[in-house]
């Protein structure tokens, strides 16, 4: 892969920017602040219910059945619903906090800035991400990860998501790149990785929990658990 490859493409969230941590910690700040426990919330209970609701609101909103603002303005009230408590005021001023603080927290994954050092020397480094573009612009700013950067296309600018061949194309266009001359390193494998090689990328999918999954012979993708594996590969 090394010889061919000129263009590295990285997704952001759950990618580079350690999305769990980051997330759990302003969820722990808003446990605080707006004195959940006095309510009878328990942290951890209030944060796995934060993320089912999360998780299940990002996948309509992929599938085009909610809007940005429905996503925003929804998830908490249905978290505090499952916790027991029924105020759309609360669930607006939590959302706010949330909205603001947590983009801006700047935990990595492992080895992330010592590897962008190692592959900033050697390829042009771009990011294709289906994350909001205002949050995402304010994460690699508070993260220190904007200089490694030549292009960041979010799903916002191009009106598609991964992995819509769309944005694909739409960043080799962008990049001037050539499909068969780039990679593609995510943790969704259908989205990063596999959306990707449909285009024509080369793809790694980063797997930091070792999730067993079953691969398809026609996609040969390679497989990483630490970020600090790139160096072998590229």
């Amino acid at each position: 892969m090394q010889n061919k490859i000129k263009h590295v493409f990285f997704d952001l969230d759950h990618t580079l920017w350690d999305f769990e941590t980051n997330s759990r910690e302003t969820l722990d700040e808003i446990h605080h602040r707006f004195e959940l426990g006095e309510r009878g919330m328990d942290l951890m209970k209030f944060i796995h219910a934060y993320e089912k609701v999360n998780s299940g609101m990002w996948a309509l909103y992929r599938e085009n059945a909610i809007t940005k603002e429905e996503l925003r303005d929804k998830r908490f009230q249905e978290t505090l619903l499952e916790m027991g408590v029924v105020s759309k005021s609360l669930a607006h001023e939590i959302s706010e906090y949330y909205l603001f603080n947590s983009p801006r927290k700047s935990n990595l994954f492992d080895h992330a800035h010592f590897v962008l050092d190692y592959l900033k020397s050697r390829y042009t480094l771009h990011i294709i991400t289906n994350g909001f573009e205002e949050a995402q612009k304010i994460k690699l700013d508070r993260s220190n990860l904007n200089s490694y950067f030549t292009e960041v296309i979010t799903s916002e600018q191009v009106g598609f998501r991964k992995p819509n061949r769309f944005i694909f194309d739409h960043a080799l266009n962008t990049t001037g790149a050539n499909a068969s001359e780039s990679v593609m390193i995510g943790d969704d494998l259908e989205a990063d990785v596999l959306g990707a090689m449909n285009c024509g990328f080369e793809g790694v999918f980063f797997n930091p929990k070792e999730v067993p999954i079953g691969k398809d012979p026609k996609y040969d993708y390679k497989e990483i658990n630490c970020l600090s594996e790139l160096r072998q590969i590229l």
